[in-house]
């Protein structure tokens, strides 16, 4: 550690740090705009100047070393100030001069109440210039439908062209020209490939580079904000939910360096405008093969006529992609009560058995624990696509020091890092396993191997658990085996056992024809329920699960109501409700309880706080927010072990076709269609 000065203040550092990190440390602020504390230094803008006793001049505290600092000449320690006459004046300065091309047009420009360069300004800009020359014209760029320009605003920052090389891993902007002639640019103006690009218009302090579906359409004092969680994957990113009444109208990161730190994909981003499209505002019945608006008394005796001596074994409930576990924990309470066993949430049909331990279908190693590994594993699955921040974090490992990743997949897509290809299905891991491969010794002389499994790849958990075993995966003091969900509900249904009961059909065992007389849809779907049932849909788009049913009850959006959701590591969030659900629809526990009274199977809570004691009782963890509960993976690991071997061959292929339609919400989204058709596009390009 290394004493320094700071306004008077000394404080112990380490020698490594910046003036700028030891200034925060004291409580002294820095303005700054090139400088990001997730990105490399810079050093181009020099508003984050202070004075240096000893240093001929002011100095960048983002790019000065405390290292580099001398002591006085009698020893004491460096001394730096950053309120003085001389640091002002510097400043004032260095402000004057990025206001020299930059446009007064602070009325219309959409960073207006939450820019940087305003704010600075007000601190540190005067109310007139010495600078007489006209203004730099710079032409507007296209790069995309989801990031708009306005480039004489831009003052060379590079956040965006740093983020996109450093984080994202596609370099898809850069500059051009020197000087005043210096343009950022996408060189052939081409739409930009990152998935996460959406946060190159977060990170811009001044308004060069904006969202472009919310334009002209919204101001940040309208709005009352709502911290939330993601559901579009099972990352479970933090998130901030902007509206303004009733209406959703941008969702922003939040910051959680345990999960995605302080960046959200484009598709958790720009699925508002699916929120509001394509919705189901009121009960539907069928009739005469088409259907009509209902009241919910209506949708309810239709419900409880077909369910009168119904054969519990002929009924069955599913859970889709979305399901908050309060909904699920009720539906479960409701179809036991029924006596129904056929209940299964596993939507991409895989046979994810709960009893085998918390650990089979977790990410045992949690994500910030993907930086310690240093060999990766990944079988049957396509990060980028499946879960982007999680892609981002094996990225950031990778960037860290040289690290070893292998990869079993049917395509060899662009992670962004490189790997080391394996092949594409059961027979390389087989040859793997054998130790045909070089990569096993790899593995073998890692201290912290990790093996994550997708889940294309869940019918060969045996092998690849047998794999983990051997390579030292999961010690006392590592868990280095992980399955990679994609689905919000998936792990949260595992925990509440969503699963069939004795003699229960499976998930793909209920959509087949004539397999069920009654399926009770909770959001699901991604897949069709054959001909023969009688379907209750209960979701929020007019999506394939509602143009299947018999019965649509309307229900909330994960916008609309408070809900527990576990992500794909087992660690508890809350979504919290940001507006209300339209027209007629109502949030899910609470249609499943005013149905359950109908049914003659009151369920026994009035409301959410009550709903949540049971739950709690029942499952503890799940009051735990925040947390991930530890489990026994070695126990975990030693039944996957024993579990009968695949027989079949098979390739491993990601579930992830179409990153940006993967349920009902981003399937109503007019901006992510238009983001599908262009990823379409530039595949066909590439495959040329």
């Amino acid at each position: 550690m290394t004493k320094i000065l700071i306004d008077g203040t000394e404080v112990d550092v380490p020698a490594d740090y910046t003036l700028l990190q030891a200034c925060e440390i004291a409580g002294a602020e820095i303005p700054r705009f090139c400088f990001h504390e997730r990105l490399s230094i810079a050093g181009n803008c020099r508003m984050c100047l202070v004075e240096l006793k000893g240093a001929p001049k002011p100095v960048a505290s983002c790019a000065y070393a405390v290292k580099d600092c001398r002591p006085g000449p009698n020893g004491e320690p460096p001394e730096v100030l950053t309120r003085s006459g001389t640091t002002k004046k510097a400043r004032e300065g260095v402000m004057e001069f990025l206001l020299i091309n930059h446009p007064l047009d602070c009325p219309i420009c959409d960073q207006g109440g939450h820019c940087d360069l305003q704010d600075q300004a007000m601190a540190y800009g005067v109310d007139s210039t010495r600078y007489r020359e006209n203004k730099r014209a710079v032409e507007e760029k296209y790069i995309g439908p989801l990031v708009r320009t306005a480039m004489n605003r831009c003052i060379h920052c590079t956040r965006c062209v740093r983020f996109l090389a450093e984080v994202a891993g596609v370099p898809d902007l850069g500059a051009i020209g020197r000087g005043e002639d210096m343009e950022i640019t996408s060189y052939l103006e081409q739409a930009m490939g990152s998935e996460l690009q959406g946060n190159v218009a977060d990170l811009c302090p001044v308004g060069a580079l904006v969202h472009n579906p919310q334009s002209y359409n919204v101001r940040p004092w309208e709005l009352h904000k709502t911290e939330s969680v993601d559901v579009m994957d099972a990352v479970g990113s933090a998130i901030r939910i902007d509206a303004r009444g009733r209406e959703v109208m941008q969702i922003e990161p939040r910051i959680n360096d345990d999960i995605n730190e302080e960046w959200i994909s484009d598709k958790t981003r720009h699925v508002v405008d699916g929120l509001r499209l394509q919705r189901l505002d009121r009960p539907f019945l069928r009739e005469n093969g088409r259907l009509r608006p209902a009241s919910w008394g209506e949708a309810f005796s239709a419900i409880a006529a077909r369910m009168k001596g119904a054969d519990p074994k002929r009924v069955g409930a599913l859970v889709g992609d979305l399901a908050g576990a309060e909904e699920i924990f009720a539906l479960k309470a409701l179809m036991s009560s029924l006596g129904v066993t056929n209940l299964d949430a596993r939507q991409s049909g895989e046979a994810i058995d709960p009893a085998w331990g918390r650990a089979a279908y977790t990410l045992g190693a949690t994500i910030p624990g993907i930086e310690a590994a240093d060999a990766i594993l990944i079988v049957g699955a396509n990060p980028r696509t499946e879960a982007s921040l999680l892609n981002v974090r094996i990225r950031k490992r990778w960037r860290m020091a040289p690290v070893s990743i292998g990869l079993i997949l049917d395509e060899q897509p662009d992670l962004t890092y490189p790997y080391t290809y394996l092949g594409a299905g059961t027979d390389t891991l087989a040859s793997l396993a054998k130790g045909d491969h070089s990569f096993l010794d790899v593995l073998r002389k890692a201290e912290r191997p990790l093996v994550i499994v997708g889940e294309s790849a869940f019918g060969s958990l045996a092998g690849i658990a047998a794999l983990a075993k051997d390579v030292g995966a999961v010690s006392a003091e590592w868990n280095g085996f992980g399955v990679l969900n994609t689905a919000a509900a998936r792990v949260g249904a595992l925990d509440l056992g969503f699963v069939p009961g004795e003699g229960g059909l499976t998930f793909s065992q209920m959509l087949e024809p004539g397999a069920l007389d009654i399926v009770f849809n909770l959001g699901a779907d991604e897949r069709v329920i054959g001909p023969g049932a009688f379907v209750i849909y209960q979701g929020t788009h007019g999506d394939a699960g509602a143009s299947r049913a018999d019965v649509i009850l309307p229900g909330a959006a994960y916008t609309e109501k408070s809900a527990t959701y576990v992500n794909l590591e087992g660690r508890v969030q809350m979504a919290n409700r940001a507006g209300f659900p339209p027209g007629d629809a109502r949030e899910d526990w609470a249609i499943l309880r005013a149905l359950s009274d109908v049914l003659g199977k009151r369920l026994p809570y009035d409301s959410l706080a009550a709903l949540r004691k049971a739950m709690y009782a029942e499952h503890p963890h799940l009051a735990a927010v925040g947390q991930v509960e530890v489990s026994d993976a070695a126990a975990a690991l030693e039944k996957l072990a024993s579990l009968p071997a695949a027989t079949e061959k098979a390739s491993f292929a990601s579930p992830v076709t179409d990153f940006y339609l993967t349920n009902p919400i981003a399937r109503a989204s007019r901006v992510l269609a238009e983001c599908s058709g262009l990823a379409r596009g530039r595949a066909l390009e590439a495959a040329e």
